[in-house]
């Protein structure tokens, strides 16, 4: 009986190792990519600032 119950277990056992190294996502090392191009960059001036404000009411 308690021979039986360990070569079950260890086969388990066994069987878990194999499915883990097996299963694993193996993630690749991706490049690393330059920086985005900007195109235009935008400038905000004090009017634009200040047309976007909401009114407080007060």
């Amino acid at each position: 009986m308690l021979l039986t119950f360990t070569l079950i277990i260890s086969f388990l056992v066994a069987v878990n190792f194999l499915l883990l190294a097996f299963s694993c996502n193996k993630t690749t090392k991706k490049k690393e990519s330059k920086k985005p191009v900007v195109l235009r960059e935008r400038y905000t001036t004090t009017k634009q600032v200040s047309g976007q404000l909401a009114p407080t009411g007060s």
